[in-house]
């Protein structure tokens, strides 16, 4: 179901330079100095629409910099002065939204921690009444689309127009290369449903190392998100905080520099044409694969049906590590991804197992269902 939110444009929003829409600037706010030297070296860049600074950080865990609190906000109203950029922060609370508004910040994001839990955002949304200012709403830690959305209405009811979603990635507790899994079919999906809303893309976050960060943003280019969110600092490796993932202003600059930005859409008669006959393949495929798999299951069951009459549990773990081996060798020798083959075969075995589960908790006679 497509869902409509009384929101503007992105490219109607005031400090709109164009695509990527970007904003930029350190994970926390430690000083004076380092937040006005890296706000006007990202505003040299010419390319930085709104300059962000955590003011009150949410830690995973104690005993690490969590901010320094309302003196930040002096210092981004400062930026604001000096630079002529927006200026935004983080949020988790109705006292951090009253706060923020007294010193005239222009832009307020909701962050993952606090996403999650609906009561929070009820509160944040109360504060949020009847005043015009710029939200965006990270994705919660887990990869749950309703709070996502649920999240965005709630945010949109307290009459915010310049409104936008933000994808950061999500926890996992498998080890990969990025901090937070990217799951890009969630954003995607965060699109289908709410096709008006505007999607920037949180690198810094889901890579956690600068070493990715280029091909991060650069695929959430591909995939025509509005913008990017990216923590820069002047002097990274001395940052208190994510130290790792942020980039100097040049960097950042250089990093720009290199993104193709790509049209989602042509004029071109021949190309569409052209695009027209691959994408109606695709449909034949999509249909075969849906056959194969309504095909698969209607096995799953009859093999249901003969572990509930000789009393065997439906889970057999040796037999799942056997489909996962096979699967991945074959795979890979058809050139497909481990992500792409481990997460399909996790979705089958799970349906396997769910119509399995129905079967052996049927109190209808077996004979009859066969």
């Amino acid at each position: 179901m497509v869902i409509k939110l009384d929101t503007s444009g992105i490219k109607e929003w005031k400090g709109y330079k164009g695509r990527p829409f970007l904003i930029a600037g350190p994970c926390s706010a430690e000083s004076e100095e380092q937040v006005i030297d890296t706000a006007k070296a990202l505003a040299a860049t010419g390319k930085v629409s709104i300059f962000r600074a955590g003011i009150w950080k949410p830690r995973t865990r104690p005993n690490s910099f969590e901010g320094v609190g309302n003196a930040g906000l002096k210092w981004l109203r400062r930026v604001r002065q000096e630079t002529g950029l927006l200026v935004g922060t983080e949020v988790a609370n109705e006292k951090h939204v009253y706060e923020a508004l007294k010193y005239g910040i222009d832009m307020l994001w909701i962050g993952a921690r606090t996403s999650v839990n609906p009561i929070t955002v009820q509160e944040i949304v109360d504060a949020l009444k009847g005043v015009d200012v710029m939200v965006f709403v990270k994705n919660p830690v887990n990869p749950d689309i309703e709070l996502w959305i649920g999240a965005l209405e709630r945010i949109a009811s307290a009459g915010i127009k310049r409104l936008g979603a933000i994808h950061r990635g999500f926890s996992t507790y498998e080890k990969t290369i990025y901090r937070n899994q990217p799951n890009w079919q969630l954003p995607i999906e965060l699109r289908r449903r709410i096709p008006e809303i505007p999607i920037l893309c949180d690198p810094s976050h889901i890579a956690g190392s600068r070493e990715y960060l280029h091909e991060i943003s650069q695929k959430a280019m591909d995939l025509n998100f509005d913008g990017l969110m990216i923590e820069s600092h002047i002097n990274p490796e001395k940052a208190l905080s994510d130290a790792s993932q942020q980039v100097n202003p040049e960097e950042l600059k250089e990093l720009l520099s290199r993104l193709i930005l790509r049209s989602p859409s042509t004029d071109d008669s021949k190309l569409l044409a052209v695009l027209g006959e691959l994408r109606q393949q695709i449909d034949v495929f999509d249909d075969h694969l849906l056959d194969l798999l309504e095909k698969r299951m209607k096995v799953s069951e009859t093999i249901g049906r003969y572990k509930k009459e000789n009393n065997i549990t439906i889970l057999q773990s040796a037999r799942w590590d056997e489909i996962v081996k096979r699967a991945m060798i074959k795979g890979r020798a058809k050139g497909l991804s481990e992500e792409l083959i481990d997460s399909m075969f996790k979705a089958i075995h799970q349906e396997s197992i769910n119509r399995q589960m129905k079967i052996m908790n049927d109190t209808t006679d077996i004979n009859s269902q066969t």
